[in-house]
């Protein structure tokens, strides 16, 4: 049985990359991963992203665990900061239902 590899699938929403151009397609994320320097190709993360794109094209799963892969791999260097000024504060005891 020969299986054919859809590469021209469409993310649900395509990938915004750090200059401007935009990841539309599998094969889009594909050829930008194989056109990194070695060094960055190499990472960890780009290579789980690749995985992630090769067993997408060829099992025909759901676009949406790629985009992940691709995502995570773009943001490795980004060090997420708590901002606590989005917290709500909440003064006071919660209210069982009991008591109301």
């Amino acid at each position: 049985m020969v299986r054919t590899v859809s590469w021209d699938r469409p993310f649900a929403e395509p990938i915004e990359l750090p200059k401007g151009k935009k990841l539309v397609t599998l094969r889009d994320a594909a050829l930008y991963i194989t056109k990194l320097p070695k060094a960055e190709h190499d990472a960890e993360e780009w290579q789980a992203a690749m995985q992630a794109l090769l067993l997408i094209a060829e099992h025909d799963e759901p676009t949406m665990f790629a985009r992940i892969g691709v995502m995570r791999a773009l943001n490795r260097h980004v060090e997420r900061v708590f901002d606590p000024s989005r917290k709500d504060e909440h003064w006071g005891r919660r209210k069982l239902a009991r008591d109301r």
